[in-house]
């Protein structure tokens, strides 16, 4: 139902992506927003959870690579099938570092049910969102 990525650089894997269609019961963040109600953003088109993005320690840093690895994993998926909308549940400190890439937050502390967990839920329009990605050098550069 969904992508699976993984990037690689000079032969070294250095990081994993998923991508899965909302709506059907199956992401983290589905569960979340379904706890908002009436309270979550109601949003015409196709919804997508970007989330088990995972980057090797020598690059969780180095933004350019998470700016690159996401525009590859978006830039694809595009190209597959519509993704007009993208969600994620992250920390706090993420959802910062994704307002770079024109997501916002939509609510905070999000409790996991069961767990002391607790998240911050991210939106982003699937065109903004690959236009602040496709900034810079992240539309030339090329990982496979």
């Amino acid at each position: 139902m969904g992508f699976v990525g993984a990037f690689e650089v000079d032969g070294e894997l250095i990081g994993t992506i998923r991508l899965v269609p909302m709506g059907h019961g199956l992401t983290l963040t589905d569960q979340l927003v379904e706890q908002l109600g009436d309270a979550a953003p109601q949003v015409p088109g196709t919804r997508w959870e970007v989330g088990r993005l995972v980057l090797a320690e020598a690059h969780r840093t180095d933004v350019d690579a998470l700016r690159r690895c996401l525009f590859l994993s978006l830039d694809y998926a595009s190209r597959q099938t519509e993704v007009h909308h993208l969600f994620a549940s992250c920390s706090h400190v993420l959802s910062r570092l994704y307002r770079r890439f024109a997501f916002s937050p939509f609510a905070a502390n999000v409790p996991l049910h069961g767990t002391a967990k607790s998240y911050t839920l991210i939106h982003g329009r699937a065109h903004d969102v690959l236009q602040a990605l496709g900034r810079g050098r992240a539309a030339s550069t090329t990982l496979q």
